[in-house]
């Protein structure tokens, strides 16, 4: 009983996303108050109606009390979490009890973080990110939502089985010699080439890296790159496996398997035939058709209803995208003229073999055109804030106007959204700087919105349209794609079945040491033996029960020390009957030592979630300067002395980060 949606002011259904056990008790809620003869309302319909008193009374409020609740539980213990972002709001529902307040929260600012990165600045405007998650072309929102449900419910997956994604850090596979030879060989060989490639229609490739499931083998940043924030990292391991799933089937394939699950031979896939045509009646009847497998006739039953319903699904599947066409994704660019947002880069995900994926990430050719968009948008971010909070915000916008106006005018008139743009800032200033006007009062408040507007369309038109010429290549060639394929499987093709093992068998442990998480929050990494709980593979901790065991005492860990990092405690300690758990939060300086004790924040109950892809929670400074943020989690047999387990402790924080054991620091 899950579900989210996103709904408009006006309670107008942007996007939605429901477990099976949702969908099937909204249909017989609404399909029983259905008169008799009447067909069932689109599920779509039914969920705006159900949702619709909600979204209006939460609006209601927001108008009237400048407030609304965050969060309710209903008779039914179904519980809501609302929250809402500018002209959006967001609702999570949970009646099934899996799911509390923090989850139903930290899902909603998932879903806006997805959103971000795959929409970029247009997420600024209200208007504009109404129309891309609403399309009217019912196929391109079928398409668009399907999207986002796949990339909700694979981070949904990856939060309920993966280490890394419940504390929101990298994982990286530790194999420190094959690590420097990938990083050399991503560096001199692969990057270099394709950069030099002309092939690359003016793409740039900033960062490539080497994923084993959702473990991180190497990365590859070049010297002109910024760093690739952990946030966006993570949501783009998330689009990788939603592209690309793991496969359970693959990883409990045992070593005489090998060979039909390495990737060595083609893929061979069947897809059925279409049911006969009308030509087709006179020599096969509607029940019974004659198929020929390898040229052999074979006799075949086919129910008509059930062939129907195939043809359906078939109208109604949505077709795949392009391998060969990138991602567009916005991620955060940090130079040394200022950080910027939701910047365009293009997202290469090429396969190499099952589960193991190379992701390429490109600079695009007008990349300089987001970064002008983004430093007015934030100028006229400000001038609101100032007049709202009624100070004068002329002399900001007078060093700006000059600049706005070379902006526009390289646009072009060729360029759609450039006329408006220039009409709405011609009113602007006129209003602004025009000795008769009004000046820089609250009267012009709804122009800066609608130049953040015009603004925001501009950059929708470049970066989220197929504007271009369509004979230009816009990005890497499919055969510059192949290429950098083949050579990455010729360097990894000794390694793949050993990169596969190693996936689940990471780290060695201490005797008595149950399990343990470190998390270096400065490059949001973190190291952790393996949990697999299946019952075909073995890892550190054994197989199937005892390992689903300590996987349930892992995750209900991390929350406990959530709950407290929320109410200020760095340090938790704790028995739950023969485990004895620890937690440690503890900052150091750039050169390594351990800084004293900091008071941590007391956050509201409603506060966004702690981790990585909601906010940097863990980002401090300490007198000016930057410091390292570090976590350890660690369970114990209760049995194990304190001195010794705090012994353990200090020799994890002490060896797990030493740069020896791992280049990627």
């Amino acid at each position: 009983m899950k579900c989210l949606l996103i709904a408009s002011e006006s309670a107008e259904v942007l996007f939605y996303w429901t477990d099976p056990e949702f969908q099937q008790n909204v249909q017989q809620q609404y399909g029983a108050s259905q008169e008799e003869g009447h067909e069932l309302p689109a599920f779509e319909d039914s969920i705006s109606t159900l949702f619709a008193p909600i979204i209006i009374s939460c609006i209601t409020m927001v108008d009237r009390l400048g407030d609304s609740y965050a969060s309710f539980t209903t008779e039914n213990n179904h519980i809501y979490v609302l929250h809402q972002f500018d002209e959006c709001l967001y609702i999570a529902v949970n009646g099934d009890g899996d799911e509390d307040e923090d989850d139903l929260r930290r899902k909603i600012y998932v879903m806006k973080k997805m959103i971000e990165v795959l929409f970029g600045m247009v997420t600024l405007s209200g208007p504009l990110l109404r129309k891309e998650l609403r399309p009217q072309d019912t196929e391109q929102r079928a398409r668009l939502w399907k999207q986002l449900q796949s990339l909700l419910e694979t981070y949904g997956h990856l939060r309920e089985n993966d280490q890394s994604f419940l504390v929101e850090a990298v994982e990286r596979l530790i194999h420190p010699t094959l690590c420097e030879q990938c990083i050399e060989f991503l560096e001199r060989r692969l990057v270099q080439q394709l950069n030099s490639s002309g092939e690359r229609a003016g793409e740039e490739v900033m960062h490539a890296f080497i994923l084993v499931h959702t473990k991180l083998l190497a990365f590859y940043s070049s010297r002109n790159a910024s760093t690739l924030v952990t946030s966006d990292l993570l949501t783009l391991i998330i689009m990788a496996q939603n592209m690309y799933p793991s496969s359970t089937d693959l990883e409990d394939t045992g070593p005489e398997d090998a060979e039909s699950t390495s990737g060595s031979g083609p893929d061979v896939f069947y897809t059925p035939e279409p049911s006969p045509s009308e030509g087709d009646s006179d020599s096969s009847s509607g029940s019974n058709k004659l198929k020929k497998v390898n040229d052999i006739p074979v006799f075949e039953f086919v129910d008509p209803d059930i062939q129907m319903a195939e043809d359906s699904l078939q109208t109604l599947r949505v077709p795949p995208p392009d391998p060969s066409t990138p991602q567009r994704v916005f991620l955060e660019v940090s130079l040394k003229e200022g950080l910027y947002p939701m910047m365009p880069h293009s997202m290469y995900c090429l396969p190499l073999w099952p589960g193991i994926t190379l992701v390429l990430l490109t600079k695009i050719p007008n990349n300089g055109l987001a970064m002008s968009i983004y430093v007015y948008l934030e100028a006229f971010a400000k001038l609101e804030k100032r007049l709202r909070d009624g100070h004068d915000g002329s002399a900001a916008m007078r060093d700006l106007r000059g600049k706005l106006d070379k902006f526009i005018k390289a646009l072009g008139p060729s360029d759609i959204q450039s006329v408006p743009l220039l009409n709405v800032w011609t009113e602007f200033k006129s209003r602004a700087f025009a000795k008769g006007g009004p000046g820089f009062t609250k009267d012009l408040l709804p122009w800066c919105k609608n130049m953040k507007t015009q603004l925001c369309g501009i950059f929708r038109q470049c970066f989220l349209t197929d504007s271009g010429s369509v004979d230009a290549p816009r990005h890497l060639s499919p055969g510059l794609q192949e290429r950098a394929q083949t050579l990455v499987q010729e360097k990894l093709m000794d390694w793949k079945e050993f990169l596969l093992v190693k996936s689940k068998r990471n780290i060695t442990m201490f005797p008595g040491l149950i399990h343990f998480i470190c998390v270096d929050r400065s490059t949001g990494q973190m190291i952790a033996p393996s949990l697999n709980i299946t019952e075909h593979n073995t890892s550190e901790l054994g197989k199937g029960p005892v390992a689903h065991f300590i996987k349930r005492k892992v995750w209900g860990l991390v929350n406990t020390t959530r709950s407290y990092l929320q109410k200020g405690y760095s340090t938790v300690t704790l028995r739950d009957g023969d485990f004895y758990f620890c937690y440690f939060l503890w900052f150091e300086n750039e050169t390594g030592f351990k800084l004293d004790a900091m008071d941590l924040p007391v956050l509201p109950d409603d506060s966004a979630p702690i981790g990585m892809l909601s906010w940097d929670y863990y980002s401090r400074n300490h007198q000016g300067e930057v410091v390292r943020c570090f976590e350890l989690l660690t369970i114990h047999l209760g049995i194990i002395p304190t001195e010794i387990i705090l012994q353990h402790c200090r020799q994890l924080a002490s060896k797990l980060w030493e740069p020896s054991r791992n280049p990627l620091l």
